[in-house]
């Protein structure tokens, strides 16, 4: 057979969700650590965070390895990443593509790619058109960069052995093992919380600043405050290293939050009660001014504060 197969039943006006991502950059700090058991969960976690955004369930997963060299090894680690993942979510891994390209790649050099089916019932989608001004907006933490931000922090922190090998006060552990925590998967703790939300964003490439738009409707603001969640020190070490500046840092990490959820200011605590770990972060506004987002009384647009 040339195509994976998967039975959909059980739904009432099933509406197919899709997406596909790579892990990034994030690979050449787990070829320079040798590490590559965890790259397989955070492709599959952030392709399931990506569709949990519109409300729906993961149904089937597809991978594709590309490498200079077939290393079996290598190839069975990342793979089991992938299978610990997709089951962790009850998602299926129905299939997939390892290619071997050495003509495009190069030494260790290998990309992972994933791409995900999901179904969510039609008069189920979470479209973000019922937030309004007063909205609660909440933040469920994340570990680290999860699988956005690695060409800056590569520039900063480097990317050899010696370097990731070195222990760090501020992330209380090495700088490699800091960078590969895996990506979170927050499609399990917030599917019973569904009926209380109104609008989800996952926190990915272009931080706050541009994921969170994508979630609001026009003539609204997100405004945060940073004092209410804790910005994981791996994030601290890099602005500080880097001479990196707070506008940048909000544009290229997620600056501790994996996952913005909204909704109605009296249904708040019930989420948080859910949720220990999740954060009261912000609240949502009236559009004054050319920015949708507001981080400690500062409008940023994306790419530059406004």
């Amino acid at each position: 057979m040339f195509g994976g197969f998967f039975e959909l039943k059980g739904y009432r006006k099933p509406v197919l969700v899709s997406s596909t991502d790579s892990v990034g950059t994030k690979i050449k700090i787990a070829i320079a650590l040798d590490k590559h058991d965890t790259v397989g969960i955070d492709i599959v976690n952030h392709c399931i965070n990506d569709i949990f955004t519109s409300g729906a369930e993961p149904l089937f997963f597809l991978d594709y390895i590309a490498t200079a060299n077939l290393v079996p090894e290598r190839i069975e680690s990342i793979v089991s990443g992938l299978a610990k993942a997709c089951k962790a979510a009850g998602c299926a891994l129905i299939g997939g593509e390892t290619a071997e390209l050495p003509g495009i790649y190069s030494g260790d050099d290998y990309d992972l790619v994933g791409c995900i089916v999901g179904v969510v019932g039609k008069d189920k989608i979470i479209m973000g058109k019922g937030i309004v001004a007063g909205d609660a907006i909440i933040g469920l933490p994340s570990n680290g960069l999860h699988t956005n931000g690695y060409s800056l922090a590569r520039k900063v922190l480097g990317e050899t052995r010696e370097k990731l090998d070195v222990y760090s006060p501020e992330p209380g552990k090495t700088i490699g093992e800091a960078l590969m925590e895996p990506h979170i998967c927050y499609y399990q703790p917030l599917k019973p919380l569904l009926p209380y939300i109104k609008g989800l964003a996952h926190i990915t490439g272009g931080g706050l600043v541009g994921n969170v738009p994508r979630s609001l409707p026009k003539g609204l603001v997100a405004q945060f405050n940073s004092r209410k969640w804790t910005v994981p020190s791996i994030f601290k070490l890099i602005k500080k290293q880097g001479r990196v500046s707070t506008a940048e840092m909000y544009q290229v990490f997620n600056m501790g939050i994996g996952m913005v959820v909204f909704c109605a200011p009296e249904k708040a605590s019930r989420i948080t009660r859910a949720l220990p770990e999740a954060k009261i972060v912000g609240e949502v506004v009236k559009q004054t001014g050319e920015a949708r987002v507001i981080i400690d009384n500062k409008g940023y647009r994306k790419d530059k504060i406004a």
